[in-house]
């Protein structure tokens, strides 16, 4: 299936899914908010909005200071300091939508087409959740969740298990899946999806957690961009 036929497909049935931008953490490693840190002349919340909004999602923040309600309608995540499960929690609450697309705040390098093929391939198989591989490694995020898993989710996090790849294994469990696990440069091989700038995969994942993550970031996208 092409870029543009995910793009029309996701548009034409975007009442079923919604996207949210994870933006609760204490960014201590950065030692200011991170979503409020400038990437490319624009905030990282900016950049992870507009990526999914590319990607065809209408697009909301999950936790966060008050302050990027000024990006984007913002979902309140009243268990302050439980971790990004108790946001993906909150936001699954405040949504009908069968399924939810979850990216973190610091991941400015994701390409909008592997967010709308993941979504695209949820939908035809159905499954409770569905992550992206890389080098055979499951990557927690971007992952896209069924509402229906809401329950296992807050069970987990009620008994002490805030970790987001073991809630989502245990929801794929309850319903005798496993967790749907897309590699990526199988992905990219087919042409399935690509980076706008051409950057190579091994980019797309880079965690913006530090200043010095936030430069090499900064390079990568310097490089793509003079490429491209």
């Amino acid at each position: 299936m092409s870029e543009a036929a995910i793009g029309a497909h996701t548009a034409a049935t975007e009442i079923d899914a919604v996207g949210f931008v994870l933006a609760g953490g204490q960014s201590s490693r950065m030692g200011s908010d991170k979503a409020l840190v400038s990437f490319d002349g624009r905030p990282l919340v900016a950049h992870a909005l507009s990526l999914l909004q590319q990607a065809g999602l209408r697009a909301s923040i999950a936790g966060g200071e008050p302050a990027l309600a000024a990006f984007a309608p913002m979902v309140e995540d009243r268990r302050t300091g439980m971790g990004p499960l108790s946001g993906i929690c909150a936001a699954l609450a405040s949504t009908t939508a069968r399924w939810a697309v979850f990216i973190p705040v610091d991941l400015p390098l994701l390409p909008p087409s592997l967010v709308a093929y993941l979504l695209h391939h949820a939908r035809m198989t159905e499954s409770l959740v569905t992550v992206p591989t890389v080098n055979g490694f499951a990557q927690t995020f971007p992952a896209v969740l069924q509402r229906s898993a809401l329950s296992v989710f807050e069970r987990e996090l009620e008994a002490g298990r805030g970790g987001c790849f073991s809630a989502f294994q245990a929801a794929a469990a309850s319903a005798d899946e496993k967790v749907n696990a897309l590699p990526v440069e199988s992905l990219v091989q087919c042409g399935q999806i690509s980076h706008p700038h051409g950057l190579p995969v091994v980019g797309w994942f880079l965690n913006v957690n530090t200043v010095e993550n936030l430069r090499r970031a900064e390079i990568h996208s310097f490089r793509a961009h003079r490429v491209s």
